[in-house]
């Protein structure tokens, strides 16, 4: 992996601070600000006022150079349609000045699909909330991957957000910290919002995917369960989710250490039994619960350092050892793939890490064997109706080949195709 890959791949995993304000500043940027000349006769001037850590609106306000009076306008004008809680770090207000030095408007942006909108009038100001205009298209994307599933996303000409989803859609099959092979091939069929001033595009829901991995080729469907509730399933109709993940992490971490009966201890050195998986994971890197189910305990235990233990069905339970951070209690319901806590080095540790560990009726079982069940399958009478999806969704990924909306990477020349990959159904 080079060094720019490597890059890439540590601001999307950490999940840290500074990556996620960058995320927002691209994705929620205030408006291009016009040149004077190019605004109307009133106008003097357009400045921005950046929103920083622990910013209240006055305080942005402030320091954007409104007197105590303006300050006390604005704010009354807007309380009535906007959350100054929602006010977030990353983002920025657009103010323009008159020629005698006095505000105009303000234009903040509330989130990707709505801005603030505040202007003088004659008996102050007014303030409303305006949609931006958008259009919601149904697109292809393929590539092949050629390093990280990040950076061949990018030469697709898509965000590295897609791949997160990408990922999120077939985290029961694969593990992207393990299972990506130089020359593997995917597709989606993606939902993607465009907006008319230019903002980065958001991505919706994916309806179908293909993953190649190594000759091996993993599917995808969107379809609602009984339930209503929208899944993935193979095209036979098995569901794509199972009791548990493949990774307590999302991506690029290495284990370092397998479950052994008898390993030689990295601080004691003495042998002894190692019951869990470890991945050489940053520190500050986001750990998530492999299932839903219930905390029995968060805090500090001996050696293991700061831990979170987490009683699910079936008799198992899951082990997160050596963390940072903890943001879950004891008794609090989690639910599959939420973040419960930060990769760390705590107890009897040599650097950051997890030390992952399943338990199931009391006695400690390999994770890296271990083969859960997956949810209920289709009825015969929801199979009938998933088929018409299914081909539908299949025709559309045929037809992006030819598509103008097509963004592809790594295609194979004309002539030479590769060798039709095995169709993997989901596992029972």
């Amino acid at each position: 992996m080079s060094p720019t890959q490597r890059a890439a791949a540590a601001v999307l995993i950490a999940g840290a601070a500074a990556a996620t304000a960058s995320v927002l500043s691209q994705r929620y940027a205030a408006p291009p600000i016009p040149h004077p000349a190019q605004a109307a006769g009133a106008w003097q001037a357009f400045t921005t006022a950046p929103v920083l850590a622990r910013d209240t609106f006055t305080r942005v306000l402030e320091r954007a150079g409104l007197s105590v009076s303006e300050r006390l306008a604005v704010v009354s004008a807007v309380r009535g349609c906007f959350d100054f809680r929602k006010l977030r770090p990353g983002t920025e207000m657009t103010l323009a000045w008159s020629r005698q030095g006095s505000l105009e408007s303000i234009v903040y942006p509330v989130d990707a699909d709505r801005r603030l909108h505040l202007s003088r009038n004659e008996r102050g100001f007014s303030a409303r909330l305006a949609e931006v205009p958008s259009t919601i298209r149904t697109v292809v994307a393929r590539g092949t991957i050629r390093g990280s599933l990040f950076a061949s996303m990018e030469r697709a000409g898509e965000r590295p957000e897609l791949a997160m989803q990408i990922a999120d859609v077939f985290a029961w099959d694969l593990d992207f910290y393990t299972d990506p092979r130089e020359g593997d091939e995917f597709e989606v069929l993606i939902e993607k919002k465009e907006y008319s001033n230019g903002q980065a595009p958001v991505y919706l829901r994916i309806l179908a995917a293909r993953y190649n991995n190594a000759g091996t080729l993993y599917e995808a469907f969107l379809f609602p369960d009984a339930d209503g509730k929208p899944r993935y399933f193979s095209r036979d109709g098995r569901a794509l989710q199972a009791a548990f993940l493949r990774s307590p992490l999302k991506f690029d971490a290495r284990i370092s250490s397998h479950f052994s009966f008898s390993r030689l201890h990295p601080v004691l050195k003495i042998r002894r039994p190692h019951f869990g998986t470890d991945y050489a994971a940053p520190a500050g890197a986001p750990v998530q619960a492999i299932a839903g189910g219930v905390v029995t305990m968060a805090g500090y235990n001996g050696g293991a350092g700061n831990m979170i233990a987490i009683r699910h069905a079936n008799g198992y339970e899951t082990q997160y050892l050596h963390l940072s951070r903890i943001f879950v209690r004891s008794g609090q319901r989690v639910e599959q793939g939420q973040q419960i806590g930060l990769v760390g080095s705590t107890g009897l540790s040599t650097g950051p890490h997890l030390d992952f560990r399943v338990r199931r009726n009391g006695g400690y079982v390999n994770f890296e064997r271990l083969r859960p069940p997956r949810l209920d399958p289709l009825s015969p009478a929801e199979k009938q109706a998933f088929a018409r999806q299914r081909d539908q969704y299949a025709a559309m990924l045929r037809e992006g080949c030819s598509s103008p909306e097509v963004l592809s990477a790594g295609a194979h020349p004309p002539g030479q195709a590769a060798s039709p990959p095995r169709v993997r159904p989901a596992s029972p």
